[in-house]
């Protein structure tokens, strides 16, 4: 299906997300019509393993690659320099890519098995509370994407920390389960 440049909605480790093939400009701008979002915000790409970081950021930083060690796969979101390869649709015209690597097997695998990191946002219409359960995509966006994946109720419930390394000292965008505790201790740590 992704392959094919469908939507497809899946469960993460934070909260039901649905993605479309990221280098495919198409289908990501039938992402954005689906879930009626703004075009000025960009759409975070999900990665199968952060082996893959460089396919869609460059240059990064060492302090990228530490917190990518410590809290990948996981609920903590980067905002990098993006490559010339990522479509202006994902980034919403800018000059920068939020990346991170879910960690749930179902999403991961889909990941991989699409063979291409994905375009995703949380399933829901922008505005809308962002759904744990297959049940609740249906509710709001049955009908409006190709398919659900129904791996059970997300573990987490809360959307990912978003960090942005791109501006120094580095910003929380979005606060989440990674605490800004861990956050300046991964910091503090490149110091020394």
């Amino acid at each position: 299906m992704l392959k094919r440049g469908g939507l497809v909605a899946f469960p993460t480790d934070t909260v039901y997300g649905v993605g479309a093939p990221a280098f495919d400009p198409q289908a990501v701008t039938r992402l954005y019509e689906v879930k009626e979002r703004p075009r000025s915000k960009a759409i975070p790409l999900l990665l199968a393993d952060g082996a893959d970081l460089p396919s869609v950021a460059e240059p990064i930083p060492p302090l990228a690659e530490r917190l990518a060690e410590r809290f990948w796969p996981g609920p903590l979101t980067l905002v990098l320099p993006r490559r010339a390869v990522v479509p202006d649709v994902v980034t919403a015209g800018g000059d920068t890519v939020a990346v991170r690597v879910p960690d749930h097997p179902v999403a991961r695998a889909l990941i991989a098995a699409a063979g291409m990191p994905l375009a995703t946002t949380s399933a829901n219409r922008s505005g809308e509370p962002s759904p744990v359960t297959a049940e609740e995509v249906m509710a709001q966006l049955g009908g409006r994407i190709d398919l659900i994946l129904d791996g059970g109720r997300c573990p987490g419930g809360v959307p990912s920390t978003v960090l942005d390394l791109t501006v120094s000292p580095p910003a929380v965008l979005r606060p989440g389960p990674v605490s800004d505790r861990d956050i300046e201790r991964m910091i503090a740590s490149g110091r020394n």
